[in-house]
């Protein structure tokens, strides 16, 4: 009798697959209730690393053009749509849908991904600006990458709302810690493996496992983030995110749109120049 080879998942840390550095994992359950994983239970030391290689990562990719950006995340539609049916599978297990709903879920999710690809380079059109001055000047305004954003990821649609939050965060230049939902976090992983086998440099995007109220707490008071995603977060959640984010004042948003350019924008800041004319 053949012993089915069931799938062990891990972090996705700066381009690696590590167990949680507390070697603790907790317990999922499919919609009937029936055991169906244990994701790694991701600790403070987790996230601490995850945090530093978002942040030595982000120079280069904010850096790059974003018409290579706006190909590298195309790259990464093109591995999902390859790995389809295995998003599939998941959704099935994690949220009881039908095959129909599910494979609906992945085509949106993955045309998502395909949008906020197409964003890459025309973003700065449309939040940029050159500015009417009194005097012998030009004034332009451009919008920048805002830095490491933490992105606590909705529940139900699992797989469309990871994209929904991550994508438009690396699209615009940043850097993620993608805080999988507790309760459905296996996509987040498989999202993982097609990262990890795309053009995404290592440590642009990191994904963690685990207690949402821990994460709330450590993301929070963390002073190297720059802004957190709070979407997936309870009201009570996005109090304490507030609270401790203030410390340095953190961009903390929420967003009800799932494609939306403004899920880009709030985690940019705009520059601007001013160059004398005729020098």
């Amino acid at each position: 009798m053949r012993i089915d080879v069931m799938k062990t998942y891990k972090l996705f840390i700066n381009g690696s697959f590590p167990r949680s550095e507390s070697g603790r994992v907790y317990e999922i359950t499919d919609s009937k209730g029936r055991f169906l994983a244990n994701p790694c239970l991701g600790s403070r030391k987790d996230l601490r690393e995850s945090v530093v290689s978002a942040r030595n990562s982000h120079q280069g990719w904010s850096n790059a053009s974003a018409f290579n950006r706006g190909q590298i995340l195309y790259r990464v539609a093109e591995i999902m749509q390859g790995r389809a049916d295995q998003f599939i599978a998941e959704i099935i297990a994690q949220e009881g849908a039908t095959a129909a709903a599910a494979k609906a879920q992945v085509q949106s999710a993955i045309d998502t991904w395909v949008w906020y690809a197409g964003w890459c380079d025309k973003i700065e059109a449309i939040s940029g600006s050159s500015n009417q001055v009194s005097g012998p000047f030009y004034n332009f305004s451009i919008p920048e990458s805002l830095g490491v954003i933490a992105i606590f990821a909705d529940a139900k649609p699992s797989l469309l709302n990871l994209v929904s939050g991550l994508a438009p965060v690396i699209a615009s230049g940043n850097t993620a810690i993608l805080i999988a939902n507790e309760e459905f976090p296996l996509c987040a992983i498989t999202l993982a493996e097609c990262l990890a086998t795309s053009d995404v440099p290592a440590g642009v995007v990191n994904i963690l496992t685990g207690k949402f109220d821990q994460f709330v707490t450590w993301a929070g008071s963390h002073m190297d983030i720059d802004g957190i995603d709070a979407t997936g977060a309870s009201s009570k959640d996005l109090a304490e995110l507030r609270e401790l984010g203030s410390e340095n004042l953190k961009r903390i948003h929420t967003f009800g749109e799932l494609q939306s350019t403004k899920r880009m924008t709030s985690f940019m800041e705009i520059k601007t120049i001013w160059h004398p004319i005729g020098i």
